[in-house]
């Protein structure tokens, strides 16, 4: 087996461990800076409280690095892919309209793993909770049958949008709180979680591939501090989801968009441009190929 069979896990499993630190080293920052005699986040759960202490345990540290060393199910030679999401699944922002999907398809094909696109159910603005009730369509249903391979990219809308983060990038309003943006992420990943387990239902073998979120508002500094938090508490629920089932994986693209948003991002300073994508579509075939 191609030690890339499990890149993935391994480069999810640092960048969880990495998320963790930033996390808390966020949340102790806006205490000092804007409460010091005061734990003004207390209300949230940190995870050197709860989540992160257990990522830090010996025995945990065990658990991880099994996970990060078990190898996936083998897929077939020829792949069928159908992709299904938001904006970023639907490749918005690329110039060319490929996407992180198809230059993904285009990467797996050059390098000897012959794969087709079956279909792409993306929609732009789609959140969690839109793409619940699309599970149940029987044409969606149908095309996620068929695919050995699922691409999947939703949060970034629940995040984003609503909370204001994106009309404080555009206007320059005073920095948010980060309570703020973290209000969406205990429902959004609960229902990730169920768009996850209905996956699976609806095809209980194909690989499935969930595209973890990076902070595209990380260079204003108004908004770096609670994006980063939410960002990272959402990417860190996510990949605690993923991992209960052997079938799936997160591809994390924070770090990769971390000092890189000038190059990756396009004008609409949300998603990827070409460059962006490719990224993140590089990312995806180094651990099929």
């Amino acid at each position: 087996m191609h030690s890339s069979k499990w890149i993935w896990r391994i480069t999810a499993s640092v960048s969880v461990i990495v998320t963790i630190v930033l996390i808390i080293g966020f949340i102790y920052a806006y205490q000092d800076i804007n409460s010091p005699q005061s734990a003004s986040l207390s209300s949230q759960p940190k995870p050197s409280e709860n989540q992160g202490e257990s990522v830090t345990t010996p025995q945990q540290d065990e658990q991880g690095r099994e996970q990060a060393s078990r190898e996936l199910p083998p897929l077939p030679d020829e792949l069928k892919i159908t992709a299904i999401g938001d904006s970023l699944a639907k490749g918005t922002g690329d110039n060319t309209g490929s996407g992180f999907v198809r230059r993904s398809i285009q990467i797996l094909n050059d390098g000897g793993r012959k794969s087709e696109l079956l279909n792409n159910l993306a929609i732009n603005g789609l959140t969690t909770e839109a793409l619940l009730p699309k599970l149940e369509e029987k044409g969606v249903q149908y095309a996620l049958q068929q695919a050995d391979l699922i691409l999947l990219s939703i949060g970034g809308n629940d995040l984003f949008q609503g909370s204001g983060i994106i009309e404080s990038a555009k206007t320059g309003l005073e920095e948010l709180d980060p309570k703020q943006l973290m209000q969406a992420v205990p429902q959004a990943t609960q229902r990730l979680k169920e768009i996850l387990k209905q996956l699976r239902i609806i095809n209980p073998d194909a690989r499935v591939i969930y595209v973890g979120l990076y902070h595209p508002f990380a260079d204003l500094k108004e908004l770096l501090l609670p994006g980063n938090i939410a960002v990272s508490t959402w990417n860190y629920a996510a990949q605690q989801v993923v991992n209960s089932d052997p079938n799936m994986v997160m591809v994390p693209t924070f770090d990769l968009f971390q000092g890189k948003l000038d190059v990756y991002l396009s004008s609409d300073h949300f998603h990827p441009n070409g460059e962006g994508y490719e990224a993140i579509a590089k990312r995806i075939a180094q651990g099929i190929l």
